[in-house]
């Protein structure tokens, strides 16, 4: 997966924290309908109490929202799931984890951890309603928080994946079946019927001018597609089952002296059309090229600059070992957003040579070809 969009805005427990841009459209949107509405229950207090308390609510309750998702990410890390990212985006929340949980009860937990989360500090605005009243500003505040809360923990347990009420579903199915895969698929059809009957309802709210339904129709488009997306990994991972970086790389290895120019690269990629050159110096492995790192120099600078005063030097390099499953290989590449990642068999004193290369395009071009001949197959 490559970095999160958006404006990263801290970290908390060694996670970044990212606000797309998306959320500041949504942000403004809930605190101009909170003020409005203070301003027409409670008329006695100020134009500047009703923007303040608009724009301090509206901060706790995406602040709610990162407490839902830190919930998910510690259990995560429990488990030594890395945590790559929160992002705070128009539908909410979404954090980032480098892997697949690997058992059930995993799935199960950290799902359930979100709606708990969310049910606590509900449980925690609620207790506060109780001793202020809703005149007050504070018993204001927490009379929407407790419902908003409240609200985000009931709608994520709803079963429509990937929800976190999805992933639970999930879990369970996984559970009783012992079959990922399998359980995915309920889940996403689960999920496409809870997100269908959103679009439904959307578009009902929008011809009887409900304009508030319609963004519950918004959030079942994007759950559509998350479903379906969460649906076709499974079928790619399927497709990929068996297969080792081995099966797939190619063992054309093309080099680039460290001592050529920039101009001289340039001119090679676009001779042969290969993106990627391992790097010699005196026949010695220094390095990799390829065009992302001459992108990065001004073309103007290309005749005064060498490959290895650019390229990715050799300790920094993703290696593949021969025997490693494309699946995980791929999930790699795509971690680290790069196409191309050499493959390196290691001899018995410790010696390395680079004996193939990987490339995402590769490994689309076998998911193709497997998933053609699997269609014709299933159709005879």
């Amino acid at each position: 997966m490559s970095e999160p969009q958006g404006i990263r805005i801290g970290r908390i427990f060694g996670i970044p924290i990212y606000l797309d841009l998306s959320w500041i459209l949504i942000f403004g949107l809930i605190t101009l309908s909170l003020a409005i509405q203070f301003t027409q229950e409670h008329p006695q207090w100020t134009t500047a109490e009703h923007w303040v308390l608009g724009i301090l609510t509206s901060t706790l309750f995406f602040a709610s929202v990162v407490f839902h998702e830190l919930a998910h990410s510690v259990v995560a890390q429990r488990y030594k799931i890395k945590v790559l990212s929160i992002t705070l985006f128009i539908f909410g929340g979404l954090a980032r984890i480098g892997r697949e949980p690997t058992k059930a009860i995993q799935e199960f937990n950290i799902a359930i951890a979100g709606p708990l989360a969310s049910g606590f500090l509900a449980g925690l605005f609620y207790l506060l309603t109780r001793i202020f009243p809703y005149s007050q500003m504070l018993g204001a505040l927490s009379t929407h928080l407790y419902e908003t809360n409240f609200l985000l923990a009931a709608f994520n347990l709803l079963p429509g994946f990937p929800l976190d009420g999805g992933r639970i579903f999930r879990a369970m199915v996984w559970g009783a079946t012992k079959d990922y895969a399998r359980a995915t698929r309920v889940a996403g059809a689960s999920g496409k019927i809870i997100a269908y009957g959103m679009i439904i309802f959307g578009v009902w709210s929008a011809i009887n001018g409900r304009w508030g339904g319609i963004w519950l129709g918004f959030i079942g488009w994007f759950l559509l597609n998350a479903a379906q997306a969460s649906v076709a990994q499974v079928t790619i991972q399927e497709t990929l089952s068996g297969l080792r970086a081995a099966d797939v790389m190619s063992r054309d290895v093309p080099t680039a002296p460290g001592n050529m120019s920039l101009a001289e690269y340039s001119n090679e990629v676009l001779r042969t059309g290969r993106r990627i050159h391992i790097v010699t110096t005196d026949d010695r492995l220094v390095g990799l090229m390829n065009v992302a790192a001459l992108n990065r120099v001004p073309r103007d600078e290309w005749h005064i600059n060498s490959v290895q005063a650019v390229m990715v030097p050799r300790e920094n390099i993703l290696w593949a070992s021969p025997e490693e499953p494309l699946q995980r290989l791929l999930e790699r590449l795509i971690a680290a957003d790069v196409n191309q990642m050499p493959v390196v068999s290691h001899g018995e004193e410790g010696t390395a040579s680079i004996i193939g290369m990987v490339t995402r395009d590769a490994i689309l071009r076998v998911i193709q070809t497997r998933s053609e001949l699997s269609a014709a197959l299933n159709s005879r």
